[in-house]
């Protein structure tokens, strides 16, 4: 495992993790790993949800793009021939 040194921790953080640590009977490391993980996991979620509502974007545009073509019995023959 990787050992990490957290500075300059704002020393109410550092007493909720400590608080955490002690509620839960363990280690500040593993409270702070703990915490790491599932604030990461969160961005994580969140970066997610900001691209699939890029893409529902992108593809809103396209469909409103699409919708704009002329009805044309030409144009639907293309390729089918």
């Amino acid at each position: 495992m990787t050992d990490l040194v957290l500075r300059d921790l704002a020393p109410d953080l550092a007493g909720r993790i400590r608080k955490l640590a002690e509620l839960q009977g363990r280690s500040m490391h593993e409270v702070v790993a703990a915490v790491l993980d599932a604030g990461v996991h969160a961005c994580e979620v969140q970066l997610r949800k900001q691209l699939d509502l890029e893409e529902q974007a992108a593809l809103k545009e396209a469909i409103a793009a699409l919708e704009q073509v002329p009805d044309d019995a030409g144009f639907g023959l293309i390729g089918r021939l």
